[in-house]
């Protein structure tokens, strides 16, 4: 009877070549018939095993290649086990028509098969196609989607905002029993969140109480909180995963970066230095992006002082955390610096991109520096490979209005074809520029072409109103002033706020319903005394067209500006944070020439530093001075 030897092989360490073992080793080695189909199920099985475990661990797309003819000629092009690694292989070098192809070609592709092809058009930014499939799969009544397929069809609709197909997927999911796995649960959750369908995002959520919630589904929540401006639900549900004992999980950068984001957009330094030490505790300070929310958070909350050295920090800079702190300060008015930390980026080889050359063109813009604003716009192209969009010509547009040169603003403004919110930005700062210099023919054309164009109707109705006032025209004031009141539209109220410790204190323009308000009214009543002494006029020196009194005395106007929101929040602030501690307000709308003069006036009387935030920039005031150099 003749015998084969089934040789054993093991592998060298490189896994490409192999080796007999030794002589006294194959003393035990088996010896079979020849004709005994024992050898070929070993070499079957072993071939296939071998093929799958290389498939896995394959980083290159020659590899693959290879491994794929190995398994035709090995018979294996129509066992599904071995083509879905192989597929999968193909999905992880980004080789989807590959692998689509394969797909197309199984005479029996499985659910797994299905997914890793969703998959791979989700991972190459083809979400579109992604959706396909699945409507594809929906219609082969073999094949039931599962837990995964699930969480890449939700990704797909997340990554195009697709509320209504969404919403559909969710109706099958809900049919077919699925919905308490946690990970299909998180996807969908996070559907909902980047859709801005917060409300049902949340009622996913809360659904997943006793079923599993984890720091994803967590994150997630955050996260669609944070990104549609609802950072204090944001916050409170960080304070409420952080003080659950149920769970061991702990922040991860994701969470951290969302709830930091939050902070920067409300303003909230207090609790912006509460997520930085849980950053530090959980060993998150190195992570780039939790790094740069840091420094974009203390920027935006008024401490340029942090932001900075956060910056400073930072081991590895890149593009995002160079134009974050260019922004900041810009924002902050020093331009100048903001240039010179510009190049220095540039000399490191860090290649600037369109965000970057606008928060240059913004320093420029919120210092004055006209001409070299000009010239980053005309090299932009030549230099950096960064073609101007309307964004840039927007900024540049609010540069020339800031410095006086409106004719030139407008010029410019008419040559960019831009609608919608960019064209709304557009105009709404040359209109800004028309106001701030008294020219009521910009005013009158930036107004009606907001008006025309939907965007802005009540600043534009307002800002036209209050020109023509200024020119005397009063009957077409108190036209305009009615038509808008017909229309619906309502001016935005006036708000500033202040954090004190834990908690922040909101105010409105006029509005003294609050317990304090006799203490706060007294206190600014000594500070405008305190101010007349050093020579401050009051209000009726610095009516302007942006501030229009019609009918009323100088006692009723100093009255009435008096009560400026942000007085309102400065006073409550001296009252009741320690003596020396620096004075941070937000607002709501710009800061008013009034109120920006008496703050420079009372940092020097209280001797206190007292920063603002605008809705265009920051005010720094010390010493009876402010960073703006009176130019915003």
């Amino acid at each position: 009877m003749q015998y084969a030897i089934l040789t054993v092989y093991v592998s060298v360490r490189d896994g490409s070549l192999r080796r007999p073992m030794n002589k006294r080793f194959l003393q035990n080695v088996r010896f079979v018939p020849a004709n005994s189909s024992f050898v070929d199920d070993v070499f079957h099985l072993k071939s296939k095993a071998s093929l799958v475990h290389k498939l896995s661990e394959s980083t290159h797309l020659f590899l693959t290649s290879s491994l794929q003819s190995s398994i035709f000629k090995l018979g294996f092009a129509s066992d599904t086990f071995t083509v879905n690694r192989l597929i999968n292989s193909y999905v992880k070098l980004r080789e989807t028509n590959t692998a689509r192809k394969l797909f197309d070609e199984m005479p029996e592709p499985n659910v797994v098969s299905w997914t890793s092809v969703i998959s791979g058009f989700n991972d190459t930014g083809q979400p579109q196609t992604a959706l396909s499939m699945f409507q594809q799969m929906h219609e082969d009544e073999y094949v039931a989607p599962n837990e995964f397929t699930f969480a890449s069809v939700f990704k797909a609709c997340s990554a195009l905002a697709e509320s209504r197909i969404g919403k559909s997927i969710h109706a099958r999911l809900e049919m077919s029993g699925r919905r308490s796995n946690t990970v299909v649960s998180s996807s969908l959750l996070d559907m909902y969140g980047k859709c801005n369908d917060v409300e049902t995002a949340r009622r996913v959520f809360d659904s997943m109480i006793g079923c599993g919630r984890n720091v994803v589904s967590w994150t997630s929540m955050i996260t669609a909180y944070a990104q549609n401006a609802r950072g204090h639900e944001a916050i409170e549900l960080f304070r409420t995963f952080n003080a659950d004992t149920t769970t061991l999980d702990r922040p991860n950068q994701f969470m951290l970066a969302s709830v930091i984001s939050a902070c920067s957009s409300l303003g909230r330094l207090q609790w912006g230095k509460v997520a930085h030490g849980v950053v530090t505790h959980g060993g998150y300070e190195t992570n780039h992006v939790v790094a740069t929310s840091l420094l974009d958070m203390y920027a935006k909350c008024g401490s340029l002082s942090c932001a900075e050295k956060i910056f400073l920090t930072i081991c590895r800079h890149s593009v995002i955390s160079y134009t974050s702190m260019i922004m900041a300060k810009a924002k902050h008015g020093l331009g100048e610096a903001a240039l010179q930390l510009f190049d220095e980026m540039v000399a490191k080889r860090i290649r600037p991109n369109y965000v970057t050359l606008l928060a240059v063109l913004h320093a420029c813009s919120h210092s004055g520096l006209v001409t070299e604003g000009l010239g980053y716009l005309n090299s932009m192209v030549e230099k950096y490979g960064v073609v101007p969009d309307p964004r840039h010509y927007t900024c540049v547009v609010d540069m020339l209005g800031r410095f006086g040169r409106v004719d030139e603003a407008y010029a410019l403004a008419k040559t960019i074809e831009v609608g919608g919110e960019q064209g709304a930005l557009l105009w709404g700062a040359l209109l800004s520029a028309g106001r701030l210099h008294g020219r009521v023919d910009i005013v009158g054309e930036a107004s009606k072409r907001l008006i025309e164009s939907n965007q802005q109707v009540t600043s534009a109705y307002v800002a036209l109103s209050n020109a023509y006032a200024v020119a005397g025209g009063w009957e077409d004031s108190e036209s305009l002033r009615l038509e808008m009141r017909r229309g619906g539209n309502v001016k935005e109220r006036a708000c500033s706020w202040i954090e004190i410790k834990d908690s922040v204190y909101a105010f409105h323009a006029g509005d003294l319903s609050c317990d304090e308000s006799g203490e706060i009214v007294r206190f600014i009543k000594d500070l405008e005394k305190r101010m007349k002494e050093r020579g401050h006029r009051g209000s009726s020196s610095m009516i302007t067209s942006s501030s229009v009194f019609v009918d009323v005395d100088e006692e009723a106007k100093e009255e009435i500006v008096s009560l400026h929101c942000e007085r309102l929040a400065l006073a409550f602030g001296l009252i009741h944070l320690p003596e020396g501690s620096t004075i941070r307000i937000m607002n709501n709308l710009r800061m008013c020439r009034d109120c920006h003069e008496a703050f420079k006036l009372i940092s020097g009387i209280v001797e206190r530093e007292i920063v603002v935030r605008d809705v265009n920039r920051f005010h720094c005031f010390k010493d009876g001075s402010c960073t703006c150099r009176d130019f915003w």
